[in-house]
């Protein structure tokens, strides 16, 4: 088979056969992938080469924020990369300027410098490295249901399953208990939660520990939306001790929640702030660690021992910049509240309809729904870290109709782009509503 020699367009068939072939995907074995060949995309939809169209119900990986194919965003890459396509970190570029610039106008209270990364992961791994060197210590808590990429580091201070494989792992990290527990368990309180926390941090030594990392709103396990009070109690706990509060928003961030950044429902400004993402809506790669100005002093005559080749690539900077513009211009903010209150009433009107529903969560345009076998024992469709043929089921049922979006565990996922109108949000409910009468079936009572 050739490739690209004539200039004919690929069928997805000989797309998915060369990428199978020669490429690996990511957290999968290969002879399992059932890849959906990509053409296009514009606004909430993507379209394979055949024509066929889906509703992108997870906005890719939660990141293409803005939607897709947005002019000004593509306008800007083009531009820069005929001006400046690279220059290397030790150089200052308008993009990178103008972009630090303007994200210490949205970042939380006194965060407003920033050390540019190639995503997410790195943006934890940099953290990681920033807190450790400012502190003088060595331990990172970090919470058992939380993701923070695939690195290194950063799988290490994932707590999920993904963890398991890479295991030992870097050294000093110390994984704590979520406020939730499953939807068998539930939720402890932010008083209960914070209490095993603080003794935690006690048993493990407070002058040992560097930072507690933790993902605002919890994004691939669960959407777990802190109980009110929690973050304010971790923040007062890490203030208490010494330990720098790092607030894992490669996810949450920009708009997801209904907020420039999800730590302002909660008033509460950590001392290192991570995102990408949303960043770019995923455009061009680019992360970025946020930081408090007493942190960033600390290394005016000290060595701060972390680079990359790809560090405020200018490129990146410009498709931030540019996204950035696309929220401004759209009222994409805004209409990720406005469209919320309408998800989560959807979530409400299917909860209640369906009994194989045992809880559906949202913040903003940040929604999943937990399914269960019995809604008198909680026992979940699929076990943790595990699958079941009706969440599979459910999953081909979605692929079928034309909606996009992941289905893990027991759980699937509500996370369209922040420019979703009304009308489009209720044609993807009306999808969901029935695909659920499949895991109805298994519901015993």
């Amino acid at each position: 088979m050739t490739t690209g020699a004539t200039g004919k367009p690929m069928s997805g068939e000989e797309m998915i056969a060369l990428t199978r072939k020669h490429t690996l995907f990511e957290w999968s074995a290969q002879s399992k992938v059932d890849p959906i060949a990509v053409a296009g995309a514009k606004g909430i939809y993507f379209w394979t080469p055949e024509g066929k169209r889906y509703i992108d119900f997870n906005s890719q990986l939660m990141s293409v924020n803005i939607g897709h194919g947005d002019p000004r965003v593509i306008q800007a890459i083009s531009e820069q990369a005929a001006t400046l396509a690279y220059a290397n970190p030790y150089m200052a570029t308008e993009p990178r300027a103008r972009l630090g610039a303007k994200l210490a106008e949205l970042a939380p209270g006194d965060i407003d410098v920033f050390f540019f990364t190639n995503g997410g992961a790195e943006a934890t791994e940099n953290a990681v490295k920033l807190a450790r060197f400012f502190t003088g210590r060595h331990k990172i808590l970090a919470r058992y249901r939380s993701y923070h990429g695939g690195t290194a580091g950063s799988i290490t201070l994932t707590g999920d399953p993904r963890r398991w494989a890479a295991e030992p792992g870097i050294p000093g990290v110390v994984h704590v208990l979520d406020p939730y527990h499953g939807i068998e368990r539930g939720w402890d309180t932010a008083e209960q939660s914070l209490a095993m926390l603080e003794e935690t941090i006690q048993l493990e030594g407070p002058n040992t520990i560097a930072a507690f990392i933790l993902e605002t709103v919890t994004g691939t396990n669960g959407v777990l939306i802190p109980p009110d009070g929690y973050l304010q109690g971790v923040r007062e706990l890490c203030t208490k001790y010494g330990i720098l509060m790092i607030a894992d928003e490669v996810m949450a961030g920009f708009g997801r929640t209904g907020k420039w950044f999800a730590v302002e429902h909660w008033n509460v400004v950590p001392d290192l702030l991570c995102m990408a993402k949303g960043l770019t809506s995923s455009y061009l790669p680019l992360g970025a660690v946020g930081m408090r100005r007493h942190i960033a002093q600390h290394f005016q005559d000290k060595v701060f021992y972390g680079g990359l080749t790809y560090n405020s690539h200018p490129m990146g900077c410009a498709a931030a910049l540019a996204t950035i513009r696309v929220y401004e211009e759209d009222k994409l903010i805004e209409n990720a509240q406005k469209m919320g209150a309408v998800m989560k009433q959807l979530h409400g009107e299917l909860a209640a309809k369906h009994p194989s529903v045992g809880a559906a969560r949202s913040i903003g345009l940040f929604g999943i729904f937990e399914l269960v076998r019995s809604r008198r024992t909680r026992q979940p469709m699929a076990p943790f870290n595990g699958a079941s043929e009706e969440m599979a089921a459910l999953g081909k049922f979605f692929r079928q109709e034309g909606l996009y979006t992941f289905v893990r565990w027991n759980t699937f996922f509500t996370n369209p782009p922040l420019c979703i109108t009304e009308a489009e949000l209720r044609t993807a409910f009306a999808i969901i509503d029935r695909a659920l009468e499949i895991t109805d079936k298994a519901v015993t009572d």
